[in-house]
């Protein structure tokens, strides 16, 4: 029977050596000596959150069907199957926690045949307790330096953007007062959350202040991009992969479902997930649990899930690109971001905050915002919104002056009052545009908007 340890008598600071991460592991012990599991049951199941027992291998089994495990602990020499066997058959099925064998035999075989069935540590007995548990802090310190790491690299890679402001929302304005007062009701509830809004209005910030109010905040926050994975490769990248489940899967990996386990998994452009994924993914939201490909075992996750995108989903429904089902299932709680033109005051704000963050990350003394320029930015259009307003301060600073056509060095302080809102905003992407030597795509990228946007409002000025 599981054993799980709440307000356990003996302190878990008093266990500082076997780190933080051990009170939050859940840990299978697998080993057919009931003198055994009751040694193991007593040394882990007062510092750990969740411990349970298995007399054998079926059994074992059965269990990590039913849930996931962080770290296995299990004997090699057992009766019908023994431990290296059994840990080789499960890693070709679809086993991505963390494995200790223990054996009363130390031969080299046997270690060299433990390491290639996946072990991650191997214990003699007979043992101290503080061996096990060292072993087990190796593995749990091992996994989360692991899981950091891949997912600092792939926000790096899914990223071109310096991100700043990624766990508040700034700005005064009763547009976002609202979203920040809506944020802080919902998070601390299991409730998945559909943000929608233009791009560049912040729904990523929105999507970590949600994860920072809940109380899975101390958990991994996991940003996805739906659109900027391949579709051939999105399935493994989400769920993951066992080895030899396609051409070039030389490992096992775990999917970012696995690497968000007890956080919060934030799908960003969630209307670009081909539809076959969809499927998947109404599955993992129904059954919570994931199968990595080519794993003939699902995988127990503990997520919060909150989905982004920029399209109109309902459309996308009528048009066929995006399953009925999975909105209904996604569209539980809707908050949507303002674009910045809505945001009555806040363009200033937040420039002025964009100004000093940016100034210490160049290295460039910051650009005063005079009268002139902040008329320039309350009146102005930001058909990028937030993102085109941090490349315009990034480029400010380096110029050191507001480019031409925008705020103070283009409108003479008398004139500001004056100045059309559509005067600033043609003025500005103009000049954009002139600097980028007239590449549409490029000038598009440096405002944050679409190219289809500056084609438009090209087209219509030319007319």
């Amino acid at each position: 029977m599981p054993i799980e340890v709440v307000g356990s008598a003996r302190d878990i600071s008093a266990d500082p050596e076997f780190g933080p991460w051990l009170a939050q592991a859940s840990i299978l012990v697998v080993d057919d000596e009931p003198g055994m599991r009751n040694f193991l049951a007593r040394t882990l199941g007062p510092r750990c959150k969740k411990l349970d027992v298995a007399a054998d291998t079926e059994e074992a089994s059965s269990k990590l069907d039913q849930q996931h495990f962080d770290v296995v602990i299990l004997d090699n020499i057992m009766p019908r199957k023994n431990g290296v066997e059994w840990l080789a058959e499960q890693r070709a099925i679809g086993f991505f926690a963390d494995a200790i064998l223990m054996t009363a035999y130390a031969d080299l075989d046997t270690a060299i045949q433990a390491m290639r069935a996946g072990a991650m540590d191997f214990i003699l007995k007979p043992f101290r307790s503080n061996q096990l548990l060292n072993a087990v802090a190796r593995c749990l310190d091992r996994m989360r330096l692991q899981r950091e790491n891949y997912v600092l690299r792939y926000e790096l890679k899914a990223t071109s953007d310096h991100i700043l402001l990624r766990d508040r929302l700034i700005g005064e304005s009763a547009a976002i007062a609202r979203v920040r007062e809506t944020i802080a009701r919902v998070a601390p509830l299991p409730t998945s959350v559909l943000l929608t809004g233009q791009s560049g209005t912040g729904k990523e910030v929105a999507a970590r202040s949600l994860h920072m109010l809940s109380e899975r905040s101390s958990k991994p926050f996991v940003p996805v991009n739906c659109g900027a994975i391949p579709a051939d490769m999105i399935e493994s990248e989400l769920f993951g992969h066992i080895k030899g489940a396609f051409t070039g899967a030389e490992r096992s990996r775990d999917g970012l479902f696995l690497h968000a386990q007890g956080g919060t998994l934030f799908l960003d452009e969630i209307s670009e997930m081909p539809l076959a994924t969809q499927s998947k993914l109404l599955r993992v939201l129904e059954d919570r649990k994931v199968r990595p490909v080519g794993a003939e075992r699902e995988v127990p996750v503990d997520l919060r899930f909150v989905f982004a995108t920029n399209s109109e989903l309902e459309k996308d429904v009528q048009a066929g690109r995006f399953r009925a089902d999975l909105f209904y299932r996604i569209n539980v709680m809707q908050i949507h971001l303002p674009p910045l033109k809505e945001r009555q005051g806040d363009a200033v704000e937040l420039a002025s905050l964009f100004m000093k963050k940016l100034s210490v990350q160049l290295g460039m003394p910051t650009v005063p915002i005079d009268e002139a320029a902040q008329h320039a930015l309350s009146v102005y259009d930001w058909p990028g919104n937030v993102r085109e307003l941090r490349n315009l301060i990034e480029r400010t600073l380096i110029l050191g002056r507001f480019p031409e056509g925008f705020g103070s060095s283009a409108v003479p302080a008398g004139e500001a009052n004056g100045i059309a809102l559509a005067d600033v905003e043609r003025r500005h992407i103009v000049s954009v545009l002139a600097d980028c030597g007239g590449q549409r795509n490029e000038a598009a990228r440096v405002l944050g908007i679409s190219r289809k946007t500056i084609d438009r409002k090209l087209a219509a000025w030319d007319g």
